[in-house]
């Protein structure tokens, strides 16, 4: 039994060294420092069980269902391991309890008047960096299908426009890339630059992007401009998800692009493992399930089918 160590010690010994091991741990951390909080707070003392677990899996919780308890689940069982070997007695509830942790939502697929329309409104906000700023942020996305993280996090040395080539740093699973870009992407790159280095620095490392003050600026920050933009545009979600979100942007790119080489009937095999590797997919798994998971990608799924199916002798009865 740990009766010496509040949750929020051991928590606290669990986050430094899984970040020491090169973890990011940003949401997952913050939710399994909230447990330990609400552990000692409860004034649970002793081993880990699994009535204290569920107590806030299923408590104080804004979205009481239970795919986000399964969520919470997950979040929790790298830190009950952790704890299980300092105390054998830990308990932890099955993780299939609440059935699958894991879905993907059909994303909005963006149609090019849409996007069209979203820079043109971004165009219109008040000031003279903000709306160059947000039209570039949107428009790169759109034509690269960066994540929005990528998209702030860069710096004026990651850019090569000469070369038309971004440099992505360390980002969601601890990989760099580099993001070869449209001859038309680098012209409003330009474009921003020439405005830009009114502001601020334009050092290798001075961000790209920035507020209207020449400080960072904050992913919530855009996400609310977006969510204003959005309600002027009056959009109406297509897909799984209840608003349109700008990281559609990147799932449009990607569907665009599969779309394209299969008119084109390029071989979706190399192009997909070279998709996957400009996006920063984790997996190419992650690239293919484009093909299934989103209703504009199902004819080339079917057409995949039916070239395999032929390939495989289909006509034969077994």
């Amino acid at each position: 039994m740990m009766k010496s160590r509040s949750m929020v010690a051991l928590a606290s010994d669990y986050l430094a060294e899984r970040r020491l091991l090169g973890f990011d741990l940003g949401i997952s951390g913050t939710q399994i420092a909230a447990f330990a909080r609400f552990v000692d707070t409860a004034g649970h003392i002793g081993s880990l069980t699994t009535r204290i677990v569920l107590d806030w899996v299923q408590g104080n919780s804004r979205h009481a269902t239970p795919f986000s308890w399964a969520r919470r689940l997950e979040v929790l069982r790298p830190f009950a391991r952790y704890l299980a070997r300092l105390d054998p007695a830990t308990e932890f509830p099955d993780t299939a309890i609440f059935g699958r942790s894991h879905r993907r939502l059909a994303p909005h697929i963006y149609t090019d008047q849409e996007i069209d329309n979203l820079l043109a409104a971004a165009r219109e906000l008040p000031g003279t960096l903000r709306p160059v700023t947000y039209e570039t942020i949107f428009g790169l996305i759109a034509a690269t299908g960066l994540r929005i993280s990528e998209a702030l996090n860069l710096r004026c040395g990651d850019l090569d426009l000469d070369q038309g080539l971004l440099t992505i740093r360390k980002t969601k699973f601890r990989k760099s890339r580099h993001v070869p870009v449209h001859r038309t992407v680098v012209t409003e790159l330009r474009r921003y630059m020439a405005i830009r280095q009114r502001y601020a620095d334009t050092g290798a490392e001075a961000l790209v992007f920035l507020s209207s003050t020449g400080k960072r600026l904050p992913k919530r920050t855009v996400h609310h401009v977006f969510g204003k933009l959005r309600t002027g545009l009056g959009w109406t979600a297509r897909g799984g998800h209840a608003q349109v979100r700008i990281h559609d942007l990147r799932h449009s790119f990607v569907c665009r692009r599969v779309q394209l080489w299969h008119d084109r009937g390029a071989d979706i095999d190399n192009a997909m493992a070279a998709l996957s590797t400009y996006v920063g997919h984790a997996k190419v798994s992650d690239t293919y399930w484009y093909l299934t998971g989103v209703p504009d990608l199902m004819a080339v799924a079917g057409k995949r089918f039916e070239v395999f199916a032929a390939g495989s002798g289909g006509d034969r009865h077994d």
